[in-house]
């Protein structure tokens, strides 16, 4: 249901509650639409990312009392599996091993936890409420959190400015999908809920099918079919599989798309 100003309108007598809710829905969301396409054209004829307006454009909204509703956050994360995949297709395993870019990730937390725990520690010395009595744990989760960017809209940013395949685009994007996989390995173990046993089988499966699915590719020819398929192997075999096996779907998204590596990004276009 959305919660919104509108809420406190009185219903007309010859609708249900529920009835009156759902209109309300089917009302507002187009509105929401409209107000993402309003401020990222704004963004972008000032020279910005488009996303950057979304970004403003969901600000805005919550500031007014919105919130969102269950169609519209199925559909940002069915947008943001298919985006991960399409940045899987052109990131190789090997990148991830290269000094730049573990070695980049690994430094730039460190020092980025350190630095924010000193700021949220000398918040805390200053007496500020809402850190008054903080423990050192809960800096340090804060601080955490805080080491994290954005892979997605980074990507974002690259694409629009046509940088994605320069060297320094493959670094940045390779340091930012290391920091994911820390932030997996982090929340499997302070959740205590571990991945299933299969979900090493299922890498391993997803690995050994590459051949295959290298083939079937270039054998499906045509582009309403391709575009299908990528769906299915970026929210069935990616997202899907790893929910199943007790891993994020986002991250069987990108797993997907890297172990394809090689495959045009033009044929799921």
């Amino acid at each position: 249901m959305i919660d919104s100003p509108f809420t406190s309108i009185e219903k007309p007598g010859n609708l249900s509650c529920d009835n009156y809710c759902i209109l309300l829905e089917v009302i507002m969301e187009p509105f929401f639409l409209f107000a993402a396409f309003g401020f990222g054209y704004a963004a972008y004829r000032v020279g910005l990312p488009p996303m950057v307006g979304y970004l403003l454009a969901g600000f805005a909204l919550k500031a007014l009392g919105y919130s969102s509703s269950d169609q519209i956050e199925l559909v940002a994360d069915l947008g943001v599996l298919l985006l991960l995949f399409g940045i899987g297709l052109k990131l190789r395993l090997k990148n991830l091993a290269r000094v730049e870019v573990w070695a980049g990730a690994s430094i730039h937390m460190l020092v980025t936890i350190a630095v924010f725990t000193l700021v949220i520690a000398g918040f805390a010395w200053a007496g500020l409420a809402l850190f008054a009595g903080m423990e050192l744990k809960n800096a340090l989760l804060i601080a955490f959190a805080l080491s994290f960017s954005s892979t997605v809209f980074a990507v974002k940013v690259f694409e629009e400015r046509g940088e994605s395949s320069a060297l320094h685009a493959k670094i940045a994007i390779g340091i930012l999908v290391m920091q994911d996989i820390f932030a997996v390995i982090f929340l499997t173990f302070t959740t205590g809920k571990l991945p299933s046993p299969w979900a090493l089988a299922l890498f391993g499966l997803l690995v050994a099918a590459r051949p295959l699915l290298m083939k079937f590719l270039t054998r499906v020819g045509h582009r309403e079919l391709l575009l299908l398929f990528g769906f299915l192997l970026a929210l069935g075999l990616g997202g899907g599989a790893f929910k199943w096996v007790g891993l994020k779907p986002d991250l069987g998204a990108l797993v997907m798309g890297t172990i394809l590596w090689g495959a045009p990004p033009a044929w799921f276009h």
